[in-house]
């Protein structure tokens, strides 16, 4: 995409202004209220223009809030790995405590998910299932595939309970990665050297035979054999993304989101009642790819393409952004946490002309029908910004920014001038009866 000739300024502004709506306090129960247009999608997608921000937690719960309570959704799925969200979900369900290999979402980044807002929204969860029978109960899934070790270590530990043969089988084969537990990544590198994929087989021969003794293994307890199904699911595909890393940044990244699209259709064709979800994710995985240039310049999909080619106007996508403020986020990958100053928004950026509208908090409404001159004054392709875990200012423009068009990405987008980075909780874990709670305070 290239920088177009846009209308004024002034005359833009004033066009978004007109179709801003205002959006209440994030306190205010009537915030998530304003999100029940939405209300009636099979799968909401709720974007996050960094990894670190506050105002967009809070604004996620909020909404997810009032879509379980007062709209049926069961299905809070976020972009975290599956086994450290399934102790959450173990957590809020009031499920027997399974010890883990590993303390959740004690891996880089760790405020992402170990922050003071995720805290208060797992306490929710767990005071509203209290009094849920089993099927209404919501639950917390991971859709992403980095914990590759925890998932392993789910897998044995699932079949050393009811088939302990099986347990033996499934050791030899994954003893396949062994040597790159530590730094998974390696391995990809290791396969390419070696000319072919040194594990594949393996690992995929686990997930085959347990698919195979579904039933056998189903009658014990079924949602301890979907556990244990999806993370020898989440084994084979990050299998194949670590060799892909090798081979091209767009074939890793389009393996990642198909496995989290993947995910979320496995969750939903849970027995029981029609399942609505809700999607928790960056807003470079939940707007829709094909209207970025990391869809039509590098051939890159996203989970929110993948959605609404899926479910079509059964799947909302929201966009959220901001001007300034600051951020929780790293210098480098595996960098200690920063508390950041996001620099003010590029004026060739969407969040620029959010920023002149000069509301603090506000929605735009971006589906056809809806506002024609917004569409119309906003139809043309402008700088987007993305900050992931990793932010760095000096380098913003070419580091953090891509062409989009946002009525096209997005169904609806949500605008906070000036943000706060998230608290982040420490990652250390108490001893004595607390340890059933995933974060350990």
């Amino acid at each position: 995409m290239e920088l177009a000739d846009y209308p004024p300024l002034t005359s833009t502004a004033a066009v978004l202004k007109a179709a801003a709506e205002p959006l209440p306090s994030l306190d205010d129960p009537a915030f998530g209220a304003v999100f029940d247009r939405f209300a009636q999608s099979r799968v909401v997608l709720l974007g996050e223009a960094s990894h670190g921000t506050s105002e967009f937690y809070r604004a996620r719960a909020s909404i997810t809030r009032r879509l379980i309570e007062r709209h049926g959704f069961t299905i809070v799925a976020v972009e975290a790995d599956w086994p450290d969200a399934a102790a959450i979900d173990r957590y809020v369900r009031h499920s027997p405590h399974q010890p883990m290999s590993s303390t959740p979402f004690t891996r880089f980044p760790t405020w992402m998910w170990r922050n003071t807002d995720v805290d208060t929204f797992i306490a929710f969860l767990r005071d509203h299932n209290a009094t849920k029978s089993p099927e209404e109960k919501v639950g917390f899934y991971g859709l992403d595939l980095y914990n590759m070790t925890a998932s392993i270590a789910a897998v044995l530990a699932y079949l050393d309970r009811v088939d302990p043969k099986a347990a033996e089988v499934a050791r030899e084969h994954y003893a396949c990665l062994s040597p790159w537990s530590r730094e998974p990544a390696a391995y990809g590198q290791a396969s390419l050297t070696e000319g072919y994929a040194l594990c594949e087989i393996p690992v995929t021969r686990i997930l085959v035979d347990l698919l195979k003794k579904e039933l056998q293994y189903a009658q014990q307890d079924s949602a301890q054999f979907f556990d244990a199904a999806q993370n020898a699911r989440l084994v084979a595909d990050a299998e194949s993304y670590y060799r892909a890393m090798y081979f091209g940044s767009h074939e890793s990244w389009n393996q990642r989101d198909q496995h989290m699209f993947k995910t979320l259709q496995n969750i939903l064709a849970q027995p029981g009642p029609t399942r609505k979800a809700v999607v928790w994710a960056h807003n470079s995985h939940i707007g829709d790819a094909r209207a970025t240039d990391m869809g039509q310049e590098r051939g890159e999909l996203n989970i929110g393409q993948l959605c609404r080619e899926a479910y079509g106007r059964d799947a909302a996508l929201i966009g959220f952004g901001t001007h300034t403020g600051t951020v929780a986020a790293a210098s480098d990958w595996d960098g200690p946490m920063e508390m950041k100053t996001v620099r003010p928004s590029n004026p060739d950026s969407y969040e620029a002309l959010c920023h002149h509208v000069d509301v603090e908090r506000f929605l735009l409404d971006l589906r056809p029908g809806r506002h024609n001159d917004l569409r119309r004054v906003m139809a043309q392709p402008r700088l987007e910004r993305y900050i992931g875990v990793i932010y760095r200012p000096e380098t913003e423009r070419w580091s953090h920014y891509g062409f989009a068009t946002l009525p096209d990405q997005y169904d609806a987008f949500a605008w906070f001038d000036e943000t706060h980075g998230v608290t982040p909780l420490p990652t250390t874990v108490t001893a004595g009866e607390d340890e059933t709670y995933p974060f350990g305070l």
